[in-house]
């Protein structure tokens, strides 16, 4: 495996002059050795980007990219020694479920008994054992794209393997099947995992860091506990949780660090309060949604600002109407200035 260390900006245009410009804007970044990374944002937002300069599909337009200190800006994915594993599952059909798996070992010469070896234990792992003698033509979508994940997985010498939105076209139950299977081989084979992903629960339950990205910049490297308590950036706060972080005008509320405008409270911390309480706003409710096991409160400040809380499934609420008192500053408020996390 590798320690993978990006000094760089990426633009598809020939010369840049702002930042619309730019598929990923200067940024520089660390992925450990053995450590297991989500690439999280929505559509073009430069996470695929990232994963194929990473790969070497990509060579960055500005800046280095290198492996254990080894410059591989301008190397091939086979210079690099990297496994690749697409949206769509690439495999065999007219091969064996073993044949896939032993391709990448076959190609590179190792023993036979070797290849057993590992080829079984990769199977075993993605529970294929019993389908090793089985052509991969007549497999469901799910069962061909865990071949496309073993493939990537079966060798040992890699310096890293990466995902680009692997479980898309995969049944939702299974989804949660192969994210625990990923988990559980990266445990097991300290492999140096980077995933690429614009689902929220995908990222924050596959990876040990989940990097944050939105228009070409990574905003927050953390784990899924910083990013949900101290987002350091707004576009965090919205776009982890559900539903997202609260946004309201600093100046509402006394305490404010100086220079804040923007504060931020997760609506698992909003709480009914008493009237005039300090760190309370007033309020009017609009709704009040039962999702099952807590219940979704919607109310509206003066000003307009919308406000949610998540409160107890069995706690007595007011209807839609009326006035109510929200607790909104506590120890886990943020403040922001800039869309950044004010210290």
């Amino acid at each position: 495996m590798s320690r993978i260390d990006l000094d760089l900006a990426h633009s598809y245009r020939p010369n840049p002059q702002k930042d619309e410009d730019y598929a990923l804007l200067p940024l520089k970044m660390s992925f450990a050795d053995g450590g297991a990374y989500a690439l999280l944002g929505p559509s073009g937002c430069g996470k695929t980007t990232m994963l194929n300069i990473i790969s070497g599909l990509v060579v960055p337009s500005q800046g280095t990219v290198k492996f254990d200190d080894r410059d591989v800006t301008h190397a091939s994915p086979q210079q690099r020694n990297i496994a690749q594993v697409f949206q769509f599952p690439v495999i065999y059909d007219t091969m064996t479920v073993a044949e896939n798996l032993a391709f990448p070992l076959k190609n590179r010469g190792v023993a036979p008994d070797k290849i057993r070896q590992r080829v079984g234990r990769i199977a075993e792992i993605l529970e294929m054992s019993g389908q090793l003698d089985r052509r991969a033509a007549g497999l469901a979508a799910d069962a061909k794209q865990k071949i496309s994940l073993g493939r990537g997985l079966v060798r040992e010498d890699v310096s890293a393997v990466l995902f680009d939105e692997p479980l898309t076209v995969i049944d939702p139950h299974l989804k949660w099947q192969l994210r625990r299977k990923l988990k559980q081989i990266h445990h097991e084979l300290k492999l140096t995992l980077v995933y690429v992903t614009h689902d929220q629960v995908e990222a924050l339950t596959f990876a040990d860091q989940v990097v944050v990205m939105t228009r070409g910049r990574a905003v927050q490297v953390g784990t899924a506990s910083q990013l949900f308590e101290r987002p350091a950036h707004t576009f965090v706060g919205h776009f982890i949780g559900s539903p997202g972080m609260n946004f309201l005008r600093a100046d509402l509320l006394p305490g404010a660090p100086a220079g804040a405008t923007r504060l931020g409270v997760r609506p698992e911390y909003v709480t009914l309060a008493a009237p005039q309480a300090t760190g309370a706003v007033p309020a009017t409710v609009r709704q009040v949604q039962d999702i099952g096991t807590y219940q979704l409160l919607t109310a509206a400040l003066a000003d307009g600002e919308v406000v949610r809380a998540r409160l107890p499934i069995e706690q007595r609420l007011p209807a839609a109407g009326e006035a109510v008192w929200l607790q909104v500053v506590g120890s886990h408020t943020c403040y922001y200035k800039d869309e950044e996390l004010v210290a």
